[in-house]
């Protein structure tokens, strides 16, 4: 039953959250796309990868044409009999075990001025003698290209080249595969119809060449590279695929696919099939796993730069003077490139804006000698399908039934959780898996059930607010807000206390009063009365009526105490109603007396009325018994009379009795008494007068006329004691008879 309540309450926004879920589901399977998530997976993608520190490799050593280089050996590029020296200080003096060149020589280098001089020699100055062979002779040294070949010869060296779209200039180096070598088979690669590669007689002396063409995403970030690239029927490594092949002293690169071509369907034979790329290795094979058209993502580790922490940068200037010390090159590799301003060498990346694009191979270079690479699995789709399912519909319960401030703490745990498992998994495994669909339902799960909250549960408590802000004091209008399920004004049975007050006389005091006084006569006694029933202690106001105030305590909000609080009311309503009576008397004004009546017990409370006027009201016996007890208050001349259940109900105050009474409309009996205030602030004297006020009743009920006229005698003169003197004589000259029951029977209201 609780379950099926539940259901019902919540069914709509239950019903809200599983629709999202549908759709956030749908979105994380691809069924339908959005720049603004993909934007966002990247923009999460390059916070995670920004979130990893990096750890210094001291295998990978970036030889930097900085601008200290440049101020001490000349503006760049250098002649190459520079180059030449770059790489006899790494392979001979250093002994690394190989270098990447992050640049290309697609032309000659004529800087020497060799060729001025040939030229002269057969020409105008052809008639000096000893002038060719001379030239002959300095030709070794001034012949760069060559130098610099030599110098590459046998060396494990590899020169940088870019693909083109509009030329083909240079000397390709040998392919990694052909299309011939895939047997049939169809490798998906990025294409380029040209290319800007090396000078022959560089790439013949050079151990290999590798692509460094990159490519950014729309949003000009570099995220990805290419590990091979086609080119005509040869597909070619990168330059970080190609220097680690050197390090590793590779004999080949090569495809590796899945299943044989025959037992391939037609889809993926269009895709080929491709499971990833192996490097043979003398030690094994090493896979390299790769992505569409032969990519991986590049895990950038650290800002980059001589500062970023992951590898580090020397200067070209102290390689070529010796300066660097041995054990920092020998055996390492290294990546000739630039970090000097103007050199066009800065790439935008996912740690830095103005990442050096040498040290990019650099990291490429490192996942493959540790064969970790961050990539998307092909389970991707199913981990983050089965995420946002499970997420989803647990959350949607979750914050469908929870208070304000466990939604913000499920919402934030649940967005703490998906980010926690997302790194964990990229940390640990390298699976990159998008995320944004997942946090993206997170938040509008959040949001929806916040702003059902905000339209519905707020707009109800605004309602009950309104509705019960004229009965009750605002502090307990707004804790019934905080909770407005549990307060209704639909009609139910309760056991409460009602007040009746009226004031004595009104109508002889409103004749004696202009209108404008009376009304601000009448306002300033319900303004008093009102506040000590509603402020005070907790009281509904029910109505006036005319001089008279209706109140009750227990509804809307239950109170265990109400009969307390009543008569607490009612005691605080008499001093209330002295201390106005002073400032009336002060203005020249009738005197302000008051009669209070207080009943406890069932009663049946709610919002009752016509189409045209309802109110929130009590009704029933207990009811009208209440309102007796204030018409009876002026026979026996107090100013409070209360039931025996009302009395019962609140034992810490101080009663006297007053009588048993049957009411107009009742057979029942009931004792009515006066509360004099708290019993424990009741003196000695008091409580030997209320003690002799029971012994009066008793010896009157007794019949004992003269015993009751002793010690009535003996009492304060005030009303009860003329009232009960009277009664006294009465009784002796017209004795009530020996079946009286003591009970005084009220035929009017």
């Amino acid at each position: 039953m609780r379950s099926l309540a539940a259901l019902k309450k919540h069914g709509a926004r239950l019903l809200l959250g599983a629709l999202l879920t549908l759709l956030a589901a749908c979105a994380s399977i691809g069924l339908f796309g959005s720049d603004t998530v993909g934007r966002l997976d990247a923009m999460l993608g390059d916070m995670r990868m920004r979130v990893e520190a990096p750890l210094l490799d001291k295998r990978i050593v970036i030889v930097d044409i900085d601008e200290k280089s440049l101020n001490q050996i000349g503006r760049f590029p250098w002649g190459r009999d520079v180059q030449a020296r770059l790489v006899s200080q790494l392979t001979g003096h250093y002994g690394v075990a190989a270098v990447g060149f992050d640049i290309s020589f697609p032309e000659a280098d004529t800087s020497s001025g060799y060729g001025v001089l040939a030229n002269l020699a057969r020409g105008e100055l052809a008639g000096v003698p000893g002038l060719r062979s001379q030239l002959e002779r300095l030709k070794p040294q001034m012949d760069y290209d060559a130098l610099f070949a030599e110098a590459m010869r046998g060396q494990p060296v590899v020169l940088g080249y870019s693909v083109s779209d509009r030329q083909k200039k240079g000397v390709l180096p040998k392919p990694a595969f052909t299309v011939a070598d895939l047997n049939g088979r169809t490798v998906t690669a990025f294409t380029a119809p040209g290319y800007e590669a090396n000078l022959a007689q560089l790439q013949q002396a050079a151990h290999g060449a590798g692509i460094f063409t990159a490519l950014t995403d729309s949003d000009g970030v570099l995220r990805s590279s290419t590990l091979l690239q086609r080119i005509g029927d040869g597909y070619y490594p990168s330059l970080s695929l190609a220097t680690a092949s050197v390090y590793l002293k590779a004999r080949a690169i090569a495809p590796v696919f899945g299943q044989s071509a025959d037992e391939l369907s037609e889809a993926e034979r269009e895709h080929g099939g491709l499971d990833h790329i192996a490097v043979f290795t003398p030690r094994g094979r090493l896979d390299i796993p790769v992505g569409e058209a032969l990519t991986t993502t590049i895990q950038f580790r650290g800002k980059g730069g001589p500062d970023g922490g992951a590898f580090r940068y020397v200067s070209a200037a102290d390689v070529l003077m010796g300066a660097v010390p041995t054990e920092v090159l020998h055996g390492a590799i290294v990546l000739v490139g630039t970090t000097a301003a103007g050199l066009n060498d800065i790439r935008a990346t996912p740690v830095n804006a103005e990442f050096p694009g040498v040290e990019v191979h650099a990291n490429l270079i490192k996942s493959i000698l540790d064969g970790h690479f961050k990539s998307r699995p092909d389970y991707a789709l199913a981990i983050e399908f089965g995420q946002v399912m499970l997420v989803g519909l647990l959350l949607g319960c979750a914050l469908a039934l929870a208070t304000p401030a466990a939604a913000v703490l499920l919402a934030g745990g649940a967005l703490a959780g998906a980010l926690g498992l997302n790194w964990w998994l990229y940390h640990h495994f390298d699976a990159a898996l998008d995320i944004a669909v997942l946090l993206l339902l997170i938040a509008a799960l959040f949001v929806a059930n916040l702003a059902w909250g905000y339209f519905f549960e707020v707009r109800k408590g605004r309602a009950l607010v309104s509705r019960f802000g004229q009965y009750v004091a605002p502090e307990l209008v707004a804790q019934m807000a905080d909770n407005p399920d549990r307060y209704s004004m639909d009609g139910e049975s309760r056991e409460l206390t009602v007040l009746f007050a009226d004031v004595r006389g009104f109508t002889a005091i409103s004749e004696q009063m202009t209108p404008q006084e009376l009304r601000e006569y009448i306002n300033l006694y319900l303004t008093a009365m009102s506040e000590d029933i509603r402020d005070s202690h907790g009281g509904t106001l029910d109505k006036y009526i005319g001089d008279a105030v209706m109140a009750f305590w227990g509804a809307p909000l239950a109170f265990p105490d109400h009969a307390s609080r009543a008569v607490a009311s009612a005691l605080l309503m008499q001093r209330s109603a002295a201390r106005l009576n002073q400032e009336f008397q002060a203005r020249g004004w009738p005197a302000l007396q008051i009669g209070i009546g207080l009943n406890s017990g069932l009663m049946h409370v709610g919002d009752m009325g016509s189409r045209i006027r309802r109110a929130y009201t009590v009704m029933g016996d207990a009811v009208n018994l209440g309102a007796r007890l204030e018409g009876i208050t002026k026979v026996y001349g107090v100013g409070i009379a209360v039931s025996e259940f009302t009395c019962a109900q609140a034992p810490q105050f101080a009663y006297r009795e007053l009588d048993r009474v049957r009411v107009k409309g009742k057979t029942e009996p009931v004792a009515i008494y006066e509360p004099r205030g708290l019993l424990a602030e009741a003196d000695a004297g008091e409580l030997a007068l209320l003690a002799s006020w029971t012994r009066v009743l008793q010896l009157l009920r007794a019949q004992d006329w003269d015993g009751a006229e002793a010690i009535l005698l003996e009492l304060p003169d005030d009303g009860l004691r003329g009232l009960y003197t009277a009664r006294l004589r009465q009784y002796r000259n017209d004795p009530p008879g020996a079946d009286w029951d003591g009970v005084t029977t009220f035929e009017t209201k």
